[in-house]
C-alpha cells in the first residue's frame, strides 16, 4: 500500500515534471520570437538621379521597417509624400503628381524572405541578401536586395543601396524632360532597428 502511494506520486511528479517543462518550453520560445523581430519608424531613404543636365536628390525618414530574424522575413515601406529636397517645390509637386501618381500610389514596399542566417547572440557585421517584391509606382517586380547589417546588443543597424530603373515601375517621363532625369535611380536605405 505505501509503496504504491509512493510509485503514484513519483508518477505524478513526473507529470508535472512534463507539464513545467512543456509550460518552460513554451515560454523558451515565445521569448526568443520576441527577441528576433526589430522594427523602426523613423527609417532613412535617399534617392539621387543623376541626368545628363540635372542632379535630383530627396530623403525621407518616414520609413517603416520590420525584420523577423527567426522567421527570416524582412519587410519596408515608404510614404511617397514623405520625400523632401529636390531642386525646387515645383519640381517635387512634379514628382509626386506626375511620376509617381502619390494619390493613387501612396507607398512604396518590399516584402522578402532573408536567404542568410543572423546569428543575433553576439556583435556582428554580416552582408545579407533579402529576396522578395519591390512595389513602387504599384508595380511589383521580384528583387534581390543586398543589405549590411550590424547587430549590437538590442539594436541592428541597416544600410541597402540599390539601384531602380524607372521603366520596371513603369514611371513615365515626358520626353521635354528626358535629359534631367536619370533612367535609373539610386536608392538608399539606413535605418537603426530596436528590439521589439
Amino acid at each position: 500500500m505505501i509503496k504504491s502511494k509512493w510509485i503514484n506520486i513519483f508518477v505524478l511528479m513526473k507529470r508535472g515534471d512534463r507539464v513545467i517543462f512543456i509550460f518552460f518550453m513554451l515560454w523558451i520560445s515565445t521569448t526568443v520570437k520576441g527577441q528576433s523581430v526589430y522594427s523602426c519608424t523613423n527609417g532613412e531613404v535617399f534617392f539621387r538621379s543623376e541626368a545628363k543636365l540635372e542632379l535630383i536628390d530627396a530623403k525621407s525618414q518616414k520609413l517603416e521597417a520590420i525584420v523577423d530574424f527567426q522567421k527570416k522575413t524582412f519587410e519596408f515601406l515608404i510614404p511617397i509624400n514623405s520625400f523632401k529636397g529636390f531642386n525646387a517645390e515645383l519640381q517635387r509637386e512634379h514628382f509626386l503628381d506626375r511620376y509617381m501618381e502619390s494619390d493613387k500610389f501612396p507607398v512604396a514596399t518590399f516584402k522578402g524572405k532573408i536567404i542568410e542566417d543572423v546569428d543575433l547572440s553576439k556583435p556582428t557585421e554580416i552582408t545579407i541578401r533579402a529576396k522578395g517584391k519591390l512595389t513602387i509606382h504599384g508595380i511589383e517586380q521580384e528583387r534581390i536586395i543586398k543589405s549590411k547589417i550590424s547587430v549590437k546588443g538590442n539594436v541592428v543597424s541597416i544600410l541597402s543601396v540599390f539601384s531602380v530603373p524607372l521603366k520596371d515601375h513603369k514611371i513615365k517621363v515626358p520626353r521635354v524632360v528626358q535629359e534631367k532625369i536619370a533612367n535609373e535611380v539610386l536608392v538608399q536605405v539606413k535605418a537603426t532597428l530596436k528590439r521589439k
